[in-house]
């Protein structure tokens, strides 16, 4: 297989895990609900938005259009997880196991960041 083969393959592999995700939002909101912070007025609202937003950008990858916006718009929304929730819950838990899975999504949301910035960047290649 050539590079753009394998980098659509990741490509799709990422759209498919956004989309289940983004579903999963929407079949246990009570449960992500949790990760939405208090200050954050609307609660549950977010959790639908954040759902379509997965879904949307996922879309958007399998088919090949927008994929720079989209790439882009996901990392902003992973980022700001990252900052807003996975940080300061690293930070201020009292648990040790809360602050482990903390660093953990910390991680994985920076690291699908990059992934979505470099999908964005390179749009018309893959």
């Amino acid at each position: 297989m050539n590079e753009q083969t394998l980098s659509r393959i990741a490509v799709i592999i990422l759209a498919i895990v956004l989309i289940v995700f983004g579903i999963y939002h929407f079949m246990q909101p009570r449960i992500m609900m949790n990760f939405v912070p208090n200050f954050l007025p609307g609660g549950i609202f977010w959790v639908y938005v954040v759902g379509v937003a997965f879904i949307l950008a996922g879309i958007a990858f399998i088919l090949h259009k927008w994929v720079k916006i989209a790439g882009y718009m996901l990392a902003l929304l992973l980022i700001c997880f990252v900052l807003l929730i996975h940080l300061p819950n690293y930070l201020h838990s009292g648990d040790i196991n809360e602050q482990r899975m903390s660093f953990m999504n910390l991680l994985k949301d920076s690291a699908i960041a990059a992934f979505a910035m470099y999908i964005a960047s390179n749009a018309q290649k893959i």
